[in-house]
């Protein structure tokens, strides 16, 4: 069993927002790489999460039980949602896979990274103190805009917070999309083929 969890704050206010890339791509995974078209999110208070379960069939090998969730904790307190989910079924912190947004990568790119420091995101730091471990899968997504990356890396954190919290402008709404397509492209390859397949294909150069 995986547990693949998308990061971002619940509610109508924050949809669509930089810092919800994490619930986008969990989103379109489910939604293109998954034939049962009548699987829904559901709301489960015990495990302060929306939760899909499916089950991947790979072209070769075994199934796979799968556990999509995106946390009803708000970002700083993830790791709530992810320490009640793996607790309760028994899955492995290398088990898990995070997909969450990533300032430091310019908008478009991509890296998969297997532990690691948190990088400032906050979702990820508290996945971290919640399990009590770095040695889990990220999916970092950029949303860093290449023209003003380095300037807003100097801004002061409540400039950064706006930053995150603000939906992609018109400019950036395509390369938003794709983004989106790609880590749940990447996902599916990674369930398919192994991790090493999914970051020499999906990871930025």
């Amino acid at each position: 069993m995986k547990l693949i969890v998308g990061l971002g704050n619940p509610g109508e206010k924050y949809q669509h927002t930089r810092h919800n890339l994490g619930f986008m791509v969990v989103e379109k995974f489910l939604k293109d790489f998954h034939e049962e078209t009548t699987t829904e999110w559901s709301d489960e208070n015990k495990f302060k999460a929306d939760i899909a379960r499916i089950t991947w069939q790979p072209k070769k090998g075994k199934s796979v039980s799968l556990v999509l969730a995106k946390p009803k904790t708000f970002m700083n307190n993830s790791g709530m949602a992810v320490s009640l989910i793996s607790s309760f079924h028994k899955i492995a912190p290398e088990d898990i896979w995070i997909i969450n947004d990533e300032l430091d990568l310019p908008l478009g790119s991509m890296k998969i990274r297997f532990g690691g420091a948190a990088a400032g995101h906050r979702g990820v730091e508290s996945v971290m103190e919640s399990l009590g471990t770095d040695k889990f899968w990220r999916f970092r997504m950029g949303i860093g805009e290449s023209r003003n990356h380095q300037e807003i890396a100097k801004h002061k954190v409540t400039d950064v917070d706006q930053f995150v919290l603000d939906k992609f402008s018109h400019t950036d709404a395509g390369k938003a999309r794709e983004l989106i397509k790609h880590g749940a492209k990447a996902i599916a390859t990674a369930l398919e083929s192994g991790m090493e397949k999914a970051m020499n294909q999906f990871n930025t150069k």
